[in-house]
């Protein structure tokens, strides 16, 4: 019996040996000096509970071994703790807006090139104000681009002369631009004076510095980058299958010794000559040979033997490693020349990350795994490819190939956080035609616009018409489509009495403008109700059954002018400047507007995105925008407008007509025309115009079959 008591009591002692050990064992067997309190204690379920902190924001041992850039970020004081709502004063922006204010070039201060296309940039967009009252955004007129100390274009004592500023107040409201920062050997983005609570648009940013939804990453370009205009992509036509000679290419310097040197001096590890070519060479700089390493010599005679556009415009992928800096100026170059990006910079804040999904556009590696690259981008689907490739030359079309686009862009996303409630979505940003073009002010619904209609499965099926200067016949033009009639009266002659306007069957409206003011034909009028507008001259004659099928066409193509009197453009190789002609070719670019159709929005687009300098000028001449409204569609579609059947009297009924035959055959007319094309084009910065050969007729046109069989039958026995 004794013994049963005590097998009893050791097995009862063991157990709760076994217990205890398990209970407080993890504890006991954490390394020491960890700051561990030496007496745990049980929690009390009574206390109140705390809110779930991510893996990346807490502050514990446990969690934070590795501490991220979040972490580094928030752990900063000062600036880096900056918002919108603590560092910016909303209320700038109220009574007029979104307005920028350039401050005054000061004596004696030089700027580069490059600064100065930013500015030029600023001061010719519609969100310049030359009054600092009325400013919502203050941008300095201090060059703060180069800020690498050993750099010649490297802008001294900027920090005295930036607090001296009267309306700096510690860099509230102001946006600062930085395409370089730091200097040898560490590089670092620290540019030399207390930016405060400024924004600041700059190229090579780390996440860790990065102020998500107050910074923005902008893409590092070089000095030659077009201020206005710019080359547009290499893709000229999609190849199916999208593979080219080689699969992954690179050419680009080498760093023997710093920050930079790791990537690029392990590229030769997957370069293998044949599909996978990534050159490097370590022959730059002054003392280049006093650093060269055993594979320099093999590496500078392999780099000699390429030709770098060649390698680029015959490549699927481009290899986008780190530099000195996180930016590249490979980065955009690749863009252009629609060869996939494969990004290998860790921890770089990619260019205008708030706005564009660059998992569209391009292969975001890691540097600690390059020797994956290869397999990972031969693994990637034709299909996947070929999608890439569009993306790269929409992005660059839209965003980047000038500096003016990256500009706008910028001010464009800093606008979207100050009126939020107009901010544009993440679709208009990543689709055509850009958030550049796509206004959110016009409407915040995305079928308001012509380009999202077959995302949203939507059509237009009525019609507003717009007759500009004096009368017209309705009957002529009535259709089962038309909603209302818009007279603009912009004549000389007094507006007639009601009882001499015909009777309709819609309602007609007469708006009354001022004489010779043209730019008002396609002024945003609340009138005009429906998406499609019908623009009529007074002296344009048409039958009902050419406007129902111009309407039928345009339903198909809502982002493009759709009519019937064509022009076209050339280029004038003896005067070196831009033709006009109105010759009937099977070659066109324009629709005139004098009888078109086209989406309500280009009225909009045209009030508030073109420059008062252009619409002035076509006020002053009382001519040419028509011209202007074809200049502002192609810039916006990339594409030419769309010619529809017309009756061969067309030209001789117009020049027959009193009102207009005297404008049509007068010299000054046309020599008016030839100088508005090349003005236009110099504001574009580039030609938008695109040529085309297609005409649109009705099915059956023309055809050897019975006349009723055909929908369309009047327009061939006129």
């Amino acid at each position: 019996m004794q013994a049963k008591k005590r097998y009893l009591i050791l097995f009862s002692a063991g157990v709760c040996l076994i217990l205890l050990f398990y209970l407080q064992g993890p504890a006991s067997r954490r390394t020491p000096n960890r700051g561990d309190d030496p007496h745990p204690h049980w929690p009390h379920f009574s206390d109140p509970l705390r809110a779930f902190i991510p893996w990346d924001q807490t502050e514990t041992e446990d969690y934070n071994v590795r501490v991220s850039p979040r972490h580094k970020r928030d752990d900063n004081s000062g600036a880096y703790k900056c918002r919108m709502d603590s560092c910016f004063d909303f209320s700038l922006c109220g009574s007029n807006g979104f307005k920028v204010y350039v401050y005054p070039q000061q004596k004696g201060e030089k700027i580069s090139e490059s600064y100065r296309n930013i500015l030029s940039s600023i001061e010719s967009s519609r969100f310049y104000t030359s009054d600092p009252g009325q400013a919502c955004l203050f941008v300095l007129n201090l060059d703060t681009l180069d800020r690498d100390q050993l750099s010649p274009q490297y802008v001294h004592n900027l920090k005295t002369k930036i607090q001296n500023l009267n309306l700096w107040n510690n860099g509230r409201n102001h946006l600062i631009f930085n395409l370089y920062s730091g200097t040898w050997p560490d590089y670092t983005e620290d540019l030399g004076f207390e930016i405060g609570q400024a924004m600041l648009a700059k190229a090579s940013i780390s996440t860790e510095n990065f102020r998500p939804d107050f910074d923005i990453s902008i893409p590092l370009f070089s000095k030659d980058h077009p201020r206005t205009g710019g080359d547009r992509g290499y893709l000229k036509y999609n190849t199916i299958p999208p593979f080219r000679k080689y699969v992954l290419v690179f050419k680009g310097k080498r760093y023997l010794t710093g920050i930079g040197s790791d990537t690029r001096n392990a590229l030769h590890h997957v370069h293998n000559a044949e599909d996978v070519v990534l050159l490097t060479t370590c022959k730059h700089g002054k003392d280049w040979q006093k650093h060269k390493d055993a594979r320099c010599d093999k590496d500078n005679a392999e780099y000699d033997r390429y030709d770098y556009k060649e390698m680029l415009h015959n490549s699927t992928f481009c290899l986008v490693p780190r530099g000195r800096r996180l930016g590249s100026f490979r980065f955009l170059e690749a863009l252009q020349a629609a060869c996939v990006p494969v990004m290998l910079s860790n921890g770089w804040e990619l260019p205008f990350s708030e706005i564009i999904d660059w998992h569209t556009a391009a292969v975001i590696g890691d540097e600690r795994l390059l020797l994956q690259i290869p397999s990972t981008v031969r693994s990637i689907h034709q299909d996947r490819i070929l999608s890439l490739r569009q993306q790269t030359q929409f992005l660059w079309e839209a965003y980047f190939s000038s500096v003016e686009k990256i500009v706008l862009t910028t001010l464009e996303i800093i606008q979207d956080r100050v009126l939020q409630h107009n901010a544009r979505s993440t679709l208009m940003w990543n689709r055509l035609p850009g958030g550049l073009f796509t206004l959110p002010q016009f409407s915040s619904y995305l079928g308001d616009f012509p380009f999202f209609y077959s995302v949203l499965g939507k059509q237009a099926i009525s019609v507003e018409m717009i007759v500009v200067r004096a009368g017209f016949t309705a009957s002529d033009v009535l259709t089962m489509f038309l909603y209302q009639i818009i007279v603009l009266w912009n004549c000389d002659k007094p507006l007639p009495a009601k009882h001499r306007w015909p009777a309709t069957s819609v309602p007609v409206i007469v708006i009354e403008g001022e004489s010779k003011v043209m730019s008002s034909r396609f002024l945003p009028y609340d009138n005009i109700r429906t998406d499609a507008v019908l623009s009529l001259d007074e002296d344009t004659v048409l039958s009902t059954t050419e406007v129902d099928f111009a309407f039928t066409v345009w339903q198909i193509f809502p982002e493009r002018i759709v009519g019937y009197p064509a022009r076209s453009h050339f280029w004038d190789s003896n005067k070196e400047r831009w033709g006009y002609t109105s010759k009937w070719t099977n070659d066109y670019s324009m629709v005139l507007t004098g009888a078109a159709f086209y989406h309500r929005y280009y009225n909009y687009l045209y009030t508030q995105y073109l420059p008062g300098s252009l619409k002035s000028m076509v006020d002053q001449l009382s001519n040419c925008e028509d011209i202007l409204m074809n200049f502002l569609v192609s810039a916006v579609t990339k594409m030419p407008p769309i010619k529809v059947t017309q009756k061969k009297q067309y030209k001789e009924t117009m020049m027959g007509q009193t009102s207009r035959a005297s404008r049509w055959a007068d010299p000054d007319h046309f020599a008016q025309r030839q100088m508005c094309m090349n003005k236009f084009a110099s504001w574009f910065g580039t030609m938008p115009l695109v040529h085309s050969q297609m005409r649109l007729d009705p099915v059956l046109f023309k055809d050897q079959v019975s006349i009723l069989r055909k929908k369309y039958r009047d327009i061939e026995r006129l």
